[in-house]
């Protein structure tokens, strides 16, 4: 009789083993998705509201490791601060939503959060972003998390990442998918990941989609981004955030 519970007790071990290194393939085969972005960048705040959403759709987040890394074209001055094309403000959002997705590592938690914010941004309602929280049904820990100074550190980390970028970027949004950047094809993203992906388990958003990108859409895309060496003339009429 005192074999039996061993036996079972064995037999539980080897289905969760079992399990767990399916998981864990499975999990290993997703193919990873950065976007290097600001969150001030009208053409950023386009794309994630309007094409990056897309991921969402057809079962298509099955397969992929979502990053967002806010900085973008920000730099580091001499004396440690911080400057951000867009203006201050535009640095205080790019920490903010740092926090949050660090807060809320779930993708669809933060990514709920950040199109919200950026769908302001788009409707010149910025004035309004910390609706977000609310409207996305998120505390408003990552307020706690940039005035404790930890939105900073965040904002370091993703700096140093963005700088090590190869080949650099030369623009936001800028797409990588598994360390491939898609440069001006960055809103053919979809056929990138389901082209990239190697499992078994083929999401509805891949099995009638073109695996080949439309070239053309590079040449239409191409002035729809903010440069790194571009001259914001934005910082002066940046919206004040309260």
């Amino acid at each position: 009789m005192a074999s039996r519970p061993s036996l079972f007790t064995a037999f539980l071990l080897f289905i969760c083993t079992a399990l767990f290194l399916i998981a864990s393939t499975s999990s290993s085969q997703n193919v990873t998705l950065s976007l290097y972005y600001e969150t001030l960048c009208p053409y950023c705040a386009d794309f994630i509201v309007n094409h990056l959403v897309k991921v969402f759709d057809r079962g298509l987040i099955s397969i992929v490791n979502l990053r967002l890394i806010p900085w973008g074209n920000a730099f580091i001055q001499p004396n440690g601060s911080f400057v951000c094309q867009h203006g201050t403000n535009e640095c205080f959002l790019n920490a903010i939503e740092a926090c949050t997705v660090t807060i809320y590592p779930d993708a669809v938690r933060h990514f709920r959060f950040i199109h919200c914010v950026e769908k302001m941004s788009l409707e010149n309602k910025m004035n309004e972003w910390v609706n977000c929280f609310g409207m996305s049904g998120l505390g408003k820990a990552p307020i706690d998390c940039y005035t404790s100074g930890y939105g900073e550190v965040l904002e370091r980390k993703y700096a140093a990442e963005t700088s090590q970028l190869n080949p650099a970027h030369r623009f936001v949004p800028w797409v990588v998918v598994n360390n491939q950047p898609l440069r001006e094809d960055f809103e053919n993203f979809v056929s990138y990941i389901c082209k990239a992906y190697r499992g078994t388990k083929i999401p509805e958003a891949c099995k009638s989609l073109p695996l080949e990108s439309n070239s053309s859409q590079k040449e239409n895309h191409i002035n729809s981004v903010c440069y790194v060496d571009q001259t914001s003339n934005l910082t002066s009429s940046a919206p004040a955030i309260n």
